[in-house]
């Protein structure tokens, strides 16, 4: 594998990892904040605008992990991917801590 397939690998699972609690929050019908609130990391985003970004992170979640060739098979692929999960998973329980 190329360089460029471990970063796509990365980026996929951060994009993925933040599609969770915008689709969740959505679909809950509950506000949560996404970059098109009023202040974005403070406000909050209605249930549909919520949607609306989960979806997107989610295609552009799937778009990378095709263009990582993610394989499960593939160890240092797969760390690739899982360090981009926990990488976006650590900050935003940092940022988003009450």
């Amino acid at each position: 594998m190329k360089w460029y397939h471990y970063v796509s690998s990365f980026w996929a699972g951060v994009f993925l990892a933040n599609a969770v609690p915008h689709f969740v929050h959505g679909i809950s019908g509950k506000e949560f904040t996404t970059p098109f609130a009023e202040h974005p990391g403070v406000s909050l985003s209605s249930p549909l605008v919520n949607i609306l970004w989960g979806g997107f992170n989610l295609l552009i979640g799937y778009l990378l992990l095709q263009g990582g060739k993610l394989k499960t098979d593939h160890l240092p692929s797969m760390v690739s991917f899982f360090a981009g999960i926990m990488a976006l998973g650590i900050l935003l329980s940092i940022q988003l801590a009450e």
